[in-house]
């Protein structure tokens, strides 16, 4: 590229940022995530190709399960292992003047919740499918994925406006995950989609 590839990233600031998001948000939004697989689309399509379509980002269609789910997955990548870990502990604990005797059992816990991300899912469908009331479906993100009521009802709002994306997240990082061939994998998932019939000029 000509110039060096610039993101925006915006934070929801209507609920309280916890210390494991920091790297999430660096990782999935920055790089290697969102800001690299965005960057890509810009360079093979727009640059490379003069596909001019493709600077727009159509938010509902299948580019986002790998988007996402490369996005997810970036975390992963650039921390693989106990490098977060140690990464957090060593760096980020301190800055938040946070104690770091406990941080193993907090890893442990944050493990297992990670586990029940696809209670999301569940949620979801049920709800769009008018098998569940709101109020049942936020019930169900308590329950199931530990959530705050405030933040359960947040969740359903995002159903309402995004329907069935939300999949993307959880389900597009399962597909993206092998933890023997990180990089090669990650690469050829985005590689992929330039040479996929949905990609092809007409």
């Amino acid at each position: 590229m000509d110039e060096l590839a610039q993101s925006l990233i915006q934070l929801n600031t209507g609920f309280p940022m916890h210390i494991s998001k920091a790297v999430d948000l660096g990782c999935r939004e920055g790089y290697p995530g969102h800001h690299t697989f965005n960057a890509l689309l810009e360079k093979n399509l727009v640059q490379d190709q003069g596909w001019s379509e493709y600077s727009l980002y159509p938010l509902f269609s299948p580019q986002s399960l790998i988007a996402e789910g490369s996005g997810n997955y970036g975390i992963d990548l650039a921390f693989p292992g106990d490098e977060r870990m140690q990464f957090e502990k060593e760096v980020l604990f301190p800055l938040a003047d946070l104690d770091t005797e406990q941080a193993d059992l907090y890893y442990e816990i944050t493990a297992l919740i990670a586990q029940l991300d696809s209670a999301d899912n569940e949620a979801a469908r049920d709800y769009l499918n008018g098998d569940m009331t709101r109020e049942e479906a936020a019930v169900w993100v308590q329950t199931y994925e530990l959530e705050r009521e405030k933040k359960s009802m947040q969740r359903t709002r995002f159903f309402d406006a995004y329907r069935s994306y939300v999949i993307n997240y959880n389900h597009g990082r399962t597909m993206s995950a092998d933890a023997d061939e990180r990089w090669t994998r990650f690469w050829k998932m985005l590689e992929i989609r330039y040479r996929t019939p949905y990609f092809q000029k007409k």
